[in-house]
């Protein structure tokens, strides 16, 4: 059952206090100030699909801020826990985070981390569909996550228009279903928003990228699709694509990774997300290290806790902690 809340009935001189506590239940806590005279309007609900925390926001013009106060009084298994999207209905936003400032019109997407300082100014009265996803189901490396958030991803094109399609539609109106089909829902929204990711760390994807480029895109490709393939490595990629082993190492060398690092890192990915996803009565951590790959238990754990920080048993126990709770 969805959680509504609204100023309607407040009396108007507890309105914006009581509009910041309504935003911290189904947001996160954060600062709140109007930008115009008189009594202040917002109606907030929130509900959730799967791993996914939803809210649909319609308010006067105001500014949101999530400052280091809010983060340093944070719990700390939520201070760093999802990634926000926001879909922009009706009025503009200007995002600010990590030295970023980006403008969203109708129609765009603004991108941020609720465990960084952020700022969201509307300067009219405005309407916003925000996604909350869970760090860890995302399974993405802290550097490429950062190329999109503090960002605006355009509805226009590529995955952007895609993502903005399925978000629309679903956050519209969330349907009801059995908890097996929202998190299956959940699951989808979470892969569609790390393939975008994923294609925005790649480069060369712009008209007129050189052979090279277009060559490394179906390697990467390649790369993806046969993860799950234990022999795959650089020589089999190589094999696949006609090349030697040496030229493909010379394709990857402007790519900051090894050709062997990039299939550990993807395979690793996986692996968090659907740890994430299981539980006790699902496959076995080892099980799931050898679908995607690890053939040895102990090499897995340790690449896995050099990698999140977390042995795989902790992140998988530790999923909990990311669904709210009402």
């Amino acid at each position: 059952m969805a959680l509504v809340l609204t100023t309607a009935s407040v009396p108007d001189g507890q309105r914006l206090a009581y509009w910041r506590d309504a935003l911290g239940r189904a947001l996160v806590p954060m600062a709140v100030t109007a930008r115009h005279d008189g009594p202040f309007e917002g109606t907030v609900s929130a509900e959730r699909l799967g791993c996914l925390r939803i809210a649909t926001v319609e308010a006067d013009a105001q500014r949101v801020s999530r400052t280091p106060a809010h983060l340093t009084a944070a719990a700390p298994a939520a201070a760093g826990d999802f990634v926000a999207v926001g879909l922009q209905t009706a009025g503009s936003a200007t995002l600010v985070q990590d030295g970023r400032r980006a403008f969203a019109d109708e129609g765009d997407l603004v991108v941020y981390d609720t465990g960084r300082p952020y700022s969201l100014d509307f300067p009219r009265r405005f309407a916003t569909r925000v996604v909350h996803m869970p760090r860890r189901a995302l399974g993405l490396r802290e550097e490429d996550l950062r190329r999109v958030t503090g960002t605006v991803i355009t509805g226009t094109e590529g995955f952007g228009a895609l993502l903005v399609n399925f978000l629309t539609s679903l956050t519209a109106s969330v349907p009801p279903c059995a908890p097996a089909v929202a998190a299956r829902l959940g699951t989808g929204v979470v892969d569609l928003f790390a393939t975008l990711v994923d294609a925005r760390t790649r480069d060369g994807t712009e008209p007129g990228a050189n052979q090279g480029d277009h060559l490394l895109l179906r390697v990467r490709d390649h790369i993806d699709r046969n993860l799950a393939d234990p022999a795959l490595c650089p020589r089999t990629v190589a094999a696949a694509h006609h090349i030697s082993v040496r030229y493909l190492h010379r394709l990857f060398e402007g790519e900051g990774v090894t050709v062997a690092r990039l299939i550990q890192q993807r395979r690793l990915e996986r692996c968090a997300r659907e740890l994430h996803r299981s539980d006790a009565t699902a496959s076995t951590v080892s099980a799931i290290a050898q679908h995607w790959g690890f053939a040895n238990p102990a090499h897995f754990s340790r690449v896995f806790r050099a990698a999140y920080g977390h042995s795989p048993r902790e992140w998988r126990e530790g999923r909990h902690e990311l669904l709210p709770t009402g």
